[in-house]
């Protein structure tokens, strides 16, 4: 459980510590969390398409939604951060808390095997599935922000990357929607795709001010 806490930035400033960091549980917990929220989806939902199916889960483990259930059970409290991680409490924070859930799954799935991993996953990952339906947080965003943009403006939105930061297993896109030669909104997320849907959703957001 050690090392499922323990960020790479850690072992920077304390050489002699023991553990790895998390990122082999993380890479492990990822593929776990992913299957057991297809399973439970497949099951619950069984006159449901694949679109729908994997819209839901993608609303359900996408780094901002994980973040959150990390705040919620104080997950960060226990990271082993460097004192410059420890400080930083913006987007790279949250990518980390996010990070964390997935190598703790993959130390639970380790210790204690698939149906231990599958409980923690019921308890507070699917748990926010109810708030996912209700507020439509599974929409798919860009598909949205055509239609409207085609429908009032007879425009396509048009997507480009901005920046790329980090190393290239944890890099951060930023994108931004344009309408024709304005920039609408920007979004950020750990791939392109990622940062095209929260940006999609900004710009519905700006356009319904």
């Amino acid at each position: 459980m050690k090392e499922a806490l323990t960020h790479r930035s850690y072992l920077n400033e304390n050489p002699s510590w023991r553990f790895s960091h998390n990122e082999r549980l993380e890479f492990l917990g990822d593929a776990v969390l992913e299957l057991v929220v297809t399973e439970i989806l497949y099951s619950k939902y069984p006159n449901y398409d694949e679109g729908k199916l994997t819209s839901f889960r993608a609303a359900l483990v996408n780094y901002q939604m994980l973040a959150e259930i990390s705040k919620n059970i104080e997950l960060e409290n226990a990271l082993l951060l460097s004192k410059g991680e420890s400080k930083d409490m913006g987007r790279a924070r949250d990518v980390i808390l996010a990070n964390a859930i997935e190598s703790l799954i993959g130390a639970i799935y380790l210790d204690g095997g698939y149906e231990s991993a599958k409980n923690f996953i019921e308890r507070f990952i699917m748990a926010k599935l109810e708030n996912v339906v209700e507020q439509g947080l599974y929409r798919d965003a860009k598909s949205e922000l055509q239609e409207k943009t085609q429908a009032t403006k007879k425009i396509t939105p048009i997507y480009r990357v901005i920046s790329e930061e980090g190393p290239d297993h944890k890099k951060i896109f930023t994108v931004g929607v344009h309408l024709g030669d304005k920039l609408i909104a920007t979004g950020q997320g750990m791939s392109k795709q990622d940062a095209e849907v929260d940006a999609a959703k900004k710009a519905l957001q700006e356009l319904q001010k």
